[in-house]
């Protein structure tokens, strides 16, 4: 079997250093080192040009020295995507066209001529037939989408096939086993004997496993997840494989009609039809007033004059105002950030405010956009409605996370415990207690579970 683990780095451009920082040292550094340890390692890495600028502007430029390293040596494989993040199916083609031209400059100055990308990241994963028609008029080879983009009346995915669109010629689509995928993300798997065990034959197949989900979730949002790994890096059972390895070693190749989708994606979305419904959800009044001003700004900037004053100033601050970041964090489903929805509306409506050929009556749109959002925002918090959301999306999480818990053995449970330990320790040195706390806690966790088996 072969293992196409692919992983995504992404921080949005109103980041703060504070969070820059800390997820490089518990996350991206580690995993970089940990690559450049195990040199017959392979993995696919989209990183968002953004977090390009933002490494270099907060002093980690040691982590893309280090990708730069890995790419010399072939052990990783860029893909290409959009730098500032934004939901792609619902820009127009010359949004889409212009962010991924921005990416490719952004690495491109980092990654020089090493940066070659064959295939495509999606942010979000945020796939519809046309995003796959506008990446590949711009040269690319494949796209990496979720499962649940493929046709449940088809039958199961075939893991011996590489799949290609009807319509788009030349060009693969590689789905992610979301499964096996969520179950490392969620921490259910956390050793590399776990994740091996749980592949059962299939370790003795001729096929491939493609997984795919944040690089934060090694080491940030799991602490200690990264030795998972570098366990499998040392193990001789698994064979592991960038994206575009694929293609060489399965010849066999199926065309389908894939649906809109994003690793996001739930069973009652698909239902609903509404397949983007984290970032835009009909029955939610703040993604309906967040497209209504994301619209308007880009329409303002689309019709200036590139001559005109400001221009150059307004087409800049569209770039980053559309990332997807405040339309998640809108949802409640369970993410809720006021913060983050007041300051992507910020930018929008100074987008417009800036835009040159804006008129009196848009400016006045878009001033009343951001305030209603924020006060139905506000009004949302007040009223319970945010707390009534996120309780029933974890009820729905948690139990889709119990019904596939597999049985943790107690010398695996030991394995984690130590090397949480070790991190907690050096965390307690380092006098970062709140992280060190949290090691505790999850050690409290597991050290629970094992005495309820016991």
């Amino acid at each position: 079997m072969v293992w196409a683990n692919f992983l995504h780095f992404y921080q949005p451009p109103t980041q703060k250093p504070f969070w820059v920082k800390k997820i490089t040292a518990e996350s991206y550094r580690r995993l970089v080192e940990g690559l450049l340890a195990h040199p017959d390692a392979r993995v696919t890495i989209n990183i968002n040009g953004i977090l390009d600028e933002l490494l270099e502007a907060n002093g980690e430029i040691d982590v893309l020295e280090g990708l730069k390293t890995l790419l010399a040596r072939g052990q990783i494989e860029l893909t290409a995507s959009a730098k500032y993040h934004p939901l792609l199916p619902m820009l127009p083609d010359e949004e889409i066209i212009r962010q991924i031209e921005l990416n490719n400059e952004t690495h491109k100055k980092y990654f020089g001529d090493l940066y070659k990308p064959h295939g495509f990241f999606p942010p979000e994963m945020a796939f519809s037939k046309h995003v796959a028609e506008v990446v590949a008029k711009q040269g690319y080879q494949w796209i990496v989408v979720d499962e649940l983009s493929y046709r449940r009346d088809l039958g199961h995915l075939d893991p011996t096939t590489i799949y290609t669109i009807d319509g788009v010629p030349n060009f693969g689509i590689f789905f992610r086993e979301r499964n096996m995928s969520y179950k490392v993300l969620s921490g259910q798997i956390g050793t590399g004997s776990l994740l091996l065990s749980s592949l059962g034959d299939r370790l003795h197949r001729e096929e491939y496993l493609l997984t795919a989900m944040d690089g934060e979730t090694f080491g940030h949002h799991r602490p200690g997840l990264e030795h998972l790994l570098f366990e499998i890096f040392e193990s001789k059972m698994v064979e592991t494989a960038t994206i575009s390895d694929l293609f060489d070693r399965f010849p066999k190749r199926t065309p389908i009609e894939p649906l809109p989708s994003t690793w996001a994606l739930m069973e009652k979305d698909l239902e609903k039809n509404e397949p983007f419904s984290r970032w835009q959800d009909s029955q939610n009044p703040i993604h309906v007033m967040q497209w209504q001003l994301s619209d308007l700004a880009i329409d303002v900037v689309h019709r200036a004059d590139p001559q005109a004053p400001n221009y150059q100033t307004a087409r800049i601050a569209l770039d980053r105002a559309i990332h997807s970041d405040q339309y998640w964090w809108a949802s409640a489903k369970p993410w809720w950030s006021l913060e983050m929805i007041e300051r992507g509306a910020k930018e929008l409506r100074d987008t417009v405010l800036v835009a040159p050929g804006a008129t009196d009556t848009e400016k006045a749109r878009a001033q009343e956009l951001y305030q209603n959002i924020l006060f139905k925002g506000f009004d949302w918090q007040r009223e319970g409605i945010v707390d009534q959301l996120a309780r029933q999306e974890d009820e729905e999480v948690r139990q889709r996370t119990d019904e596939g818990m597999p049985e943790l053995p107690p010398a695996e449970i030991e394995k984690i415990v130590t090397n949480l330990t070790k991190e907690m320790n050096l965390m307690a040195e380092r006098q970062e207690f709140e992280r060190a706390a949290q090691l505790r806690d999850r050690i409290k966790e597991l050290r629970s579970y094992a005495a309820t088996k016991a």
